[in-house]
């Protein structure tokens, strides 16, 4: 099987110490591949160079909502440079993210609007984050939607109504380990089965949320629960078995999709 990991979180600096490590036991699962996320613009920049670094690597280019706070009059203008980089593949990470309001609503209605408005006019994917603010979100992508090629809304944990809302705007959806946790995640294995097969990816969206049933005869012990790519296999067999279909089945049309979306050759 060939997987690609449309979220990691590389810059992370749980990542320093042992990042070729990391990168050989994903390589070793089958990930050949990997989007790398941009959280703000020196972040972005930091995951250019390591996409540049490592085999089968591209990364996005964009401010997280949590990160809105710190836009400022040229990031539009930096991650447009970024951007003419082969290498960035999407704008993002943007949306918005009223859970815990690290940046003002206000500012990150701001500085989505702004990356939108950039996806738009580089004709590039984006690549959007949203939690507990669904409707200002899909307010917003609504008024964009159809300036914009192409969108994936990463990292879905929510209701039926709301990824019904996705896809009829032609969205495409990512899928991590939340769906492993019995406590949180239970709801998507139901809603995973209404994804079309050209739309679902999975992600990682490694060093966070290391499924909380992964096998510990399979797995060796993470460091600090760290997540990382090589147990995006275990997450492939999750939405495998949800779907009714077989790990290779949806290891071709997760990676296809992926591949067709981030224009990855």
């Amino acid at each position: 099987m060939e997987l690609i990991d449309i979220g990691f979180n590389f810059t992370s600096s749980a990542f320093r110490k042992d990042a070729d490590e990391v990168v050989k036991r994903a390589n070793q699962a089958g990930v050949k591949y990997f989007v790398l996320t941009g959280s703000d613009v020196e972040e972005s920049e930091y995951a250019l160079n390591l996409s540049l670094k490592y085999k089968g690597m591209v990364s996005t280019a964009g401010v997280h909502p949590h990160l809105a706070k710190n836009w400022q009059k040229n990031s539009c203008d930096r991650l447009k440079t970024l951007a003419k980089n082969k290498n960035v593949v999407a704008i993002g990470e943007t949306g918005l993210d009223f859970n815990r309001n690290y940046s003002p609503p206000e500012q990150q209605k701001i500085t989505f609007k702004a990356q939108l408005e950039l996806a738009a006019e580089l004709n590039m994917p984006i690549f959007l984050h949203e939690r507990d603010a669904h409707e200002d979100f899909i307010k917003i992508l609504s008024e964009y939607r159809k300036h914009l090629s192409k969108v994936v809304v990463h990292c879905f944990t929510g209701t039926d109504e709301e990824l019904d809302a996705y896809l009829h705007l032609d969205c495409h959806i990512g899928v991590t380990g939340w769906i492993c946790d019995e406590r949180r995640g239970q709801h998507l294995h139901e809603s995973v089965k209404n994804i079309p097969a050209n739309r679902l990816m999975i992600e990682t969206d490694s060093p966070y949320l290391l499924p909380r049933d992964l096998p510990k005869d399979e797995y060796p012990k993470p460091d600090g629960r760290r997540n990382e790519p090589a147990y995006l296999p275990h997450i492939l067999k999750t939405v495998a078995k949800c779907r009714n279909t077989s790990m290779e089945q949806t290891a071709e049309e997760t990676t296809l999709t992926a591949k067709e979306f981030f224009s990855i050759n």
